[in-house]
């Protein structure tokens, strides 16, 4: 069978056949009939062939018979008679090679017993291709042959006979050979020499076909090998090697592998590899390994050095044959290199009234990376009134972004921060000192917003009095204050004759000593002005206020004498004891304590009769007036201040205890002579005077009365008033400071002159005071018997 994948049934349907029977003289039949029928296929009528009756083929027990052990190919239809294909009739099976196949059969009838002989001539059919019989040839041929060597080459069979065996052959083509056939053999014909490093062998492809129809055919591959001869160098895959490498790669990191093949076999085409002509520093950085032609890294990489590499590589085979080749290493670059500040331009410093956008430094920044391993971001920190604005290339301008202020802060310490964009990114920094210059802007500023200095009277000129102390935060002259006093008058006299200030401490002197009775406190502006240009000042009031000192002694207002005579009240004799005789008034120029006052008896002509209140003045008796004491009565009354230490002043008071003028007049040294005509006239004036004051005073009275129901009383008993022309110039009254008291009411003054008599009628609102009191003027040596030399006049201490 052939292997062509043709099916024996396919071509038997496809064949048009006709069956011939043969009649022998003997009654055989034949028939002619193609081989691979199918099963139950209808070779021919043998009943009516032969003459017989199909219907008697069943009871006759008609069969077919074989020779000996030959197979029951056919059979017989006992209703129809017809010969029919009982197995499957292979020609090439039972009859091979042979050009005639025969099969005999007999059919065989009983009732009477009948046998007739059948052949069966079997017609192949195209139902094998050619065989080759192995699958593959192979041959060795050395590339050394010449031209025209034929190589015999086995047949192929076919199991068909005639037409439909092997008709011819074909061979791929190539350009090496071409096929011969004759009748007897088929040959390899050498057309083109072979050359074993171009092809080590070749596969060619013979093909058998046979004449059948359809045609079929049978194939078998010429496996040729080529033997080598020592005739090539070795050869490079690639004239050109390229191989990337990153920077930094460790040692023994295998960069990339040359290969070179030698066309030759054996020693003939062993390979080895080395370098070519390369530099001393190539070959510390790279090797190559001989056998394999790896190579590797042994050195330092580094792509800011050399960013590519231009290696010349040999390879030579066992017999010295050589060739080259190229390899280019271009180096990857790692970022292995942080970013690299330098400032180019720096102003400073810079002055503190430069506008905003105002630039004052240059920034370069540069990165030996490459690609975005050197894209670079530069930044500054965010507190800063400062910026970075991007210039021409890696160039940065730091600029202001506000106002500055040197007295806030007048040095910046600015870092600048530059990363680049590398995997990870690498970063650096630098610190720029910047200062700021000082512009004068602001003015001077005192501690406080004004200033209050306490001064003791009677200083000393040149003392310090305060100091005032003013910041101004500029730098140098533009802080440098300068202290000065603004004109002006105090008093009408210019500020500059009490103080002075010095102009670089800002300490305030008194220029002069000063009195608190005359003026106890003053302003003065003071100025303090920088060194800047222009300058600039502020002012501070200075309020001065003198503190008073015990330098006034007490001033005795009443009794006051006038010229050599002296006051002189009249006691009744009826006096009981606390009735008010009279009153000592004094002031003080002094202030405070200074001016408490206090009254004292120093000495009296009788002295359990009279007494004096400590702090009013007023003289009262301690007892009643009996007919034992003596009539003239002197009293020396010391009036001291508070101070430290206290001053004083004494006076005398002549107290007459009588109850009407004429005793008066009987004292023999009352007065001088050539005043006697004059005391007549002047008591009968004053008895007169008295009389209608004392009426008019009722009426008073009564009056102040009922306006007290309405509002509050302004006199209070017992009260004693002195006119306001006994008061000194700069006496200033003080509440309870025991100097005056304003409920003290002296009514009338009857006055002769000096060296005369002057009744003084006094009112009291005291219960113990007399109705009616009378003094009279006396000269000094009226009672020159009751008092020492010393005590004849009053003293003021100053």
């Amino acid at each position: 069978m052939g292997n062509n994948g043709i099916s024996v049934t396919g071509l038997v349907c496809s064949v048009v056949f006709f069956l011939l029977p043969l009649h022998s003289a003997y009654g055989d039949v034949s028939y002619s009939f193609p081989e691979e029928m199918k099963r139950g296929s209808v070779i021919g009528n043998i009943a009516k062939d032969l003459g017989l009756e199909a219907s008697r083929l069943s009871a006759r027990k008609a069969r077919i018979d074989t020779e000996g052990n030959d197979n029951h190919y056919c059979d017989v239809n006992l209703s129809t008679g017809d010969l029919i294909v009982a197995e499957r009739i292979d020609r090439e099976g039972l009859c091979g090679k042979k050009s005639s196949c025969v099969l005999k059969q007999e059919l065989v009838l009983e009732n009477p017993l009948e046998l007739h002989r059948i052949n069966l001539h079997i017609q192949d059919i195209n139902d094998n291709g050619p065989l080759f019989n192995e699958e593959m040839i192979d041959m060795e041929i050395g590339e050394s042959a010449a031209k025209g060597t034929r190589f015999l080459l086995e047949e192929a069979h076919d199991a068909d006979i005639g037409q439909n065996s092997v008709q011819k052959y074909t061979l791929e083509i190539n350009e090496n050979f071409v096929l011969a056939v004759d009748s007897n053999t088929v040959q390899l014909v050498l057309e083109k020499e072979l050359d074993r490093e171009q092809r080590h062998g070749l596969k060619l492809l013979l093909t058998a076909v046979d004449g059948g129809s359809p045609q079929r055919s049978g194939t078998v591959v010429i496996h040729i090998t080529v033997l080598d001869a020592n005739d090539n160098a070795p050869v490079f895959s690639q004239a050109v090697y390229k191989a990337s490498l990153p920077e930094n790669s460790p040692l023994n990191t295998a960069v990339i592998t040359v290969k070179a093949t030698d066309a030759d076999e054996g020693v003939n085409g062993e390979v080895t590899y080395d370098f070519g002509h390369v530099s001393e520093e190539v070959k510390k950085i790279f090797s190559i390994d001989r056998p394999r032609g790896e190579i590797g890294v042994i050195g330092t990489i580094d792509f800011e050095a050399v960013s590519s590499f231009e290696l010349r590589i040999k390879a030579k085979d066992g017999l010295g044959l050589a060739s080259y080749a190229k390899v280019i290493i271009d180096i990857t670059d790692v970022n292995d290199n942080a970013p690299v500040i330098y400032l180019k331009s720096l102003t400073s410093p810079i002055p503190e009234n430069a506008s905003p956008g105002t630039e004052v430094g240059i920034i370069n920044v540069q990165d030996r990376d490459s690609e975005n391993n050197r894209q670079v971001r530069c930044y500054i920190q965010q507190n800063l009134p400062f910026k970075l604005v991007p210039s021409i290339k890696n160039y940065y301008s730091l600029v202001t972004t506000g106002e500055l202020d040197r007295e806030l802060v007048s040095d910046y310490n600015i870092t600048i921060t530059a990363t680049d964009e590398g995997s990870p990114p690498l970063s650096s920094s630098k610190s720029v000192q910047l200062s700021v210059a000082d512009v004068n802007d602001n003015p001077p500023v005192f501690e406080e917003q004004s200033y209050k200095a306490h001064v003791t009277e009677n200083n000393k000129p040149g003392a310090s009095v305060c100091s005032v102390t003013a910041r101004d935060p500029d730098w140098r002259q533009n802080g440098t204050v300068i202290y000065s006093i603004l004109p002006g008058e105090v008093n009408g006299v210019p500020v500059s004759s009490f103080l002075s200030v010095n102009g670089d401490t800002g300490v305030i002197h008194a220029v002069k000593s000063f009195d608190y009775e005359q003026f106890r406190s003053f302003k003065v502006h003071v100025v303090a002005r920088d060194n800047g240009s222009p300058p600039l000042s502020s002012n501070v009031t200075v309020s001065v206020f003198i503190t008073d000192v015990n330098d006034n002694s007490p001033q005795i207002l009443y009794p006051a004498p006038e010229g050599n005579s002296f006051m002189t009240e009249l006691v009744p004799k009826a006096a009981h004891g606390g009735s008010l005789v009279s009153k000592v008034i004094a002031v003080d120029a002094d202030s405070g304590q200074n001016a408490w006052l206090s009254y004292h008896i120093v000495k009296s002509t009788d002295p359990g009769l009279f007494t004096i209140g400590l702090h009013s003045g007023e003289i009262r008796t301690q007892r009643d007036i009996s007919e034992s004491d003596n009539m003239k009565q002197n009293l020396i009354v010391s009036v001291k201040d508070n101070g430290q230490a206290s001053l004083s002043a004494t006076c005398t008071m002549y107290l007459v205890i009588s109850d009407n003028l004429a005793e008066v007049a009987e004292l023999k040294d009352v007065s001088y002579d050539e005043n006697n005509s004059k005391l007549t006239s002047y008591l009968i004036i004053a008895l007169v005077s008295v009389s209608t004051f004392f009426l008019t005073f009722i009426i008073v009275i009564l009056a102040v009365r009922f306006c007290r129901r309405r509002k509050p009383r302004l006199l209070f008993d017992g009260a004693v008033a002195i006119p306001s022309a006994y008061l000194p110039p700069n006496y200033a009254e003080v509440d309870g400071a025991g100097t005056l008291r304003s409920t003290y009411n002296y009514d009338a003054y009857l006055t002769t002159g000096s060296r005369t008599s002057d009744f003084k009628f006094v009112t009291s609102f005291n219960d113990n005071t007399l109705p009616a009191d009378q003094t009279l003027r006396k000269t000094p040596t009226d009672f020159a018997d009751e008092l020492d030399d010393s005590e004849g006049s009053p003293k003021v201490g100053f």
